[in-house]
């Protein structure tokens, strides 16, 4: 996994969010098991006790749970990853939305140019 930082919001924040995206997006498998706290941290280049708000963050969201000794696991109730995977996406909707709004776009004229995008980039995936 590619960590990514930007200096004007929290790093747990961001790993969360990341982590997230990988659990929706499939990167990282609904069951897996999760590398150690530790070793996350190291790779990801931040000090361990971020690593572990991040993960007590994602274990509230119902994304992640613990075995006492065995480790951090990614749910496997799709539902929970579903519901989560639509709130980003509303949330990204949103975004956009206000960014096209504040460049003085309607909703219309938004929804054209990502129609527009999705053909000039033939992505069915947008």
């Amino acid at each position: 996994m590619e960590w990514k930082y930007d200096d004007s919001l929290p790093i747990y924040t961001q790993l969360v969010e990341q982590m997230k995206r990988a659990i929706v997006s499939g990167e990282i498998a609904p069951g897996e098991k999760l590398a150690a706290v530790r070793d996350l941290a190291m790779e990801a280049g931040v000090n361990p006790n971020t690593m572990q708000k991040a993960f007590q963050e994602l274990e509230r969201c119902g994304l992640v749970y613990a075995l006492r000794s065995s480790g951090r696991y990614v749910t496997d109730e799709v539902s929970v990853i579903d519901e989560t995977r639509n709130k980003l996406a509303e949330e990204t909707v949103r975004g956009f939305i206000e960014n096209m709004s504040r460049l003085g776009f309607s909703k219309q004229e938004a929804a054209e140019k990502i129609q527009k995008y999705g053909e000039v980039n033939n992505n069915d995936n947008i």
